[in-house]
C-alpha cells in the first residue's frame, strides 16, 4: 500500500513538472514574440497618429509641443497653422476619444474620433456630416454642452444628433475642453 501511495505522488509530481515546463516555454515564446514585434507595433502606431494628424489639417509637418507630449503643432511655411490636441469625454456607451485641430486664434478647424463604442447608426454619426461640420470655426463660447442641444440651432450653437443627445453632448464637451486648453496655452499659460 505504501508503494501505491508513492506511485501517485510521482505521477502528480510529473504532471506538475510538465505543466511548469509548458508554462515557462509559453512565457518565453510570448516574450520573444513581443520583443520582435514591439518596434513594428510602435512604428505602426506612429504611422496611424501621422495619418490622423494629416486627416485634420494640410501641413508641411507636425511638431511635438514642449511640455505637452500628446499635442502637435501643424506647421506650414514655418508658421503654426493649428494645434492638434487629444480630447476625451464619456459618451453613452463609454469614453469617446478624439483629436481636435484648433487654429492659433482658438477656433475649431476639425475633429476626428479615434475611439468610440457608441451605438451603431446613432452615436457613431458624431464623426459624420452634418454634425461634425457644425464645429468648424466655432470658438469656446459657441461650444456649450450644457445647453439644450436638441433644439434647432438658431444662435450658432451645436445642434444634437437626433436620438443621440448624450453622444452629442460628450463630443461637444470634449471639443470645448480642447479649445479651452489651447486658449490657455496660446495666452501664455501651461
Amino acid at each position: 500500500m505504501a508503494q501505491e501511495h508513492t506511485g501517485n505522488n510521482n505521477s502528480i509530481l510529473k504532471i506538475a513538472l510538465n505543466l511548469i515546463c509548458a508554462c515557462l516555454i509559453s512565457g518565453l515564446i510570448i516574450a520573444v514574440v513581443y520583443t520582435l514585434t514591439a518596434s513594428t507595433a510602435a512604428a505602426k502606431q506612429d504611422e496611424l497618429k501621422e495619418d490622423s494628424l494629416k486627416s485634420l489639417v494640410t501641413a508641411d509637418n507636425f511638431q511635438a509641443i514642449e511640455g505637452k507630449p500628446e499635442w502637435s503643432a501643424a506647421l506650414k511655411d514655418g508658421q503654426t497653422i493649428a494645434y492638434i490636441v487629444p480630447a476625451e469625454s464619456k459618451g453613452y456607451s463609454g469614453a469617446i476619444k478624439l483629436l481636435v485641430a484648433i487654429s492659433p486664434d482658438q477656433k475649431v478647424i476639425k475633429y476626428s474620433i479615434l475611439e468610440s463604442k457608441e451605438t451603431p447608426g446613432l452615436g457613431d454619426k458624431a464623426k459624420d456630416e452634418p454634425f461634425a461640420g457644425q464645429f468648424t470655426g466655432k470658438s469656446v463660447e459657441q461650444l456649450d454642452p450644457l445647453e439644450d442641444v436638441t433644439k434647432t440651432s438658431e444662435n450658432g450653437k451645436i445642434q444634437a444628433i437626433s436620438g443621440s443627445t448624450i453622444t452629442s453632448r460628450a463630443v461637444t464637451k470634449a471639443v470645448q475642453e480642447a479649445v479651452e486648453e489651447v486658449t490657455v496655452f496660446v495666452q501664455g499659460g501651461q
